[in-house]
């Protein structure tokens, strides 16, 4: 069964005060919880790992099924995540992971991510586009720590045993 989640008096709370620090992929989470779309959609909307984004929000109270049983809401983003990391990685295509690692940095470090950036979007195939995104992991990693560097990882499907 589908399970439609809405945002709570908490989780519009912080969409408007950034209250709880949520990180920047949870909250981007939050703001696609609309009380409409089906856990299947926002699987499909929110980058990996989209099962841990919705359990943060069911968490921390900033969202709550409103279709479905309260059993199976509770229940569906930490199952449906078992099956997710025993599959095979998602692979994007040189475009999109070009457009995720841009937007990341972009968000994540402001204008020092600006010549990053140029040489990610230089990238002409999957060996350039590699190189320049373990040079922005190990750039992330140095201004902003490991837990951030691994998040990139992730967010562009670099694995994490090359950054």
């Amino acid at each position: 069964m589908a399970i439609i989640y809405r945002k709570t008096e908490v989780g519009q709370a912080e969409i408007a005060t950034r209250a709880l620090r949520v990180p920047l992929r949870v909250r981007q989470a939050l703001i696609l919880v609309d009380g409409k779309r089906s856990d299947a959609e926002l699987r499909k909307l929110i980058p990996p790992p989209a099962d841990e984004a919705l359990q943060a929000l069911l968490d921390l109270g900033c969202i709550e099924a409103v279709g479905g049983t309260a059993a199976a809401a509770a229940s569906a983003p930490a199952s449906a995540a078992a099956p997710a990391q025993a599959a095979a990685p998602v692979v994007l295509t040189l475009v999109e992971t070009c457009q995720r690692a841009v937007r990341w940095l972009s968000n994540s470090l402001g204008p020092y991510a600006d010549p990053l950036s140029l040489r990610i979007e230089k990238a002409k195939n999957r060996e350039d586009m590699r190189s320049a995104l373990v040079l922005a992991s190990s750039f992330v990693r140095q201004q902003r720590g490991a837990a951030s560097a691994t998040e990139f990882e992730q967010h562009v499907g670099l694995p994490p045993e090359a950054g």
